[in-house]
């Protein structure tokens, strides 16, 4: 069984994981109007993904006999100056997920709920991951530049990405 203390930060994850979704998807709406379309379906995949990762702590609470409780998600920014603004905002908003996610984690190591530390272990991979990627796009976009052959290309190699169904939540 959840303590409150971990009951409240899972569901204040959960809700960040949704405002991630909600996040991307915007992100994906205004790649999508500057006709890049391989960008818009790399974000839509990635908003699906944060969607999923919001269900599967969703199920983790409720496994555990926990509550949860579903908040507003605030509205996301939906201004960019570029596409290589979307991924600099991509890349500052998954450092930030990474300090929560590992917030949570240094909460159930003080409160000893192990469960919870094997949860959030996933999180905190997963996360790595999530920075590393952000990182890689804002370099390649960095060195195309104002080059559109060269951001055309990347587009399409963006646009391969394929969007994996999560059977495991």
């Amino acid at each position: 069984m959840l303590n409150m203390k971990i009951e409240t930060a899972l569901n204040q994850q959960i809700n960040r994981e949704f405002f991630s979704s909600y996040l991307y998807l915007a992100m994906a709406i205004y790649c999508e109007s500057g006709d890049l379309p391989g960008f818009a379906k790399w974000l839509m995949a990635q908003s699906k993904e944060e969607y999923d990762h919001a269900e599967k702590l969703i199920k983790f609470v409720q496994d555990r006999d926990g509550s949860v409780v579903l908040d507003k998600i605030a509205p996301p920014e939906a201004t960019f100056e570029s596409v290589l603004d979307v991924f600099e905002k991509v890349l500052s908003h998954e450092q930030a997920v990474s300090q929560h996610i590992n917030d949570i984690y240094a909460l159930a190591i003080e409160e000893k709920d192990y469960a919870s530390q094997v949860e959030m272990q996933w999180y905190v991979k997963e996360q790595v991951e999530e920075e590393k990627t952000a990182k890689d796009i804002v370099k390649q976009l960095k060195r195309v530049g104002n080059k559109n052959t060269a951001l055309f290309m990347l587009d399409q190699k963006m646009g391969e990405r394929q969007v994996a169904v999560n059977i495991s939540k």
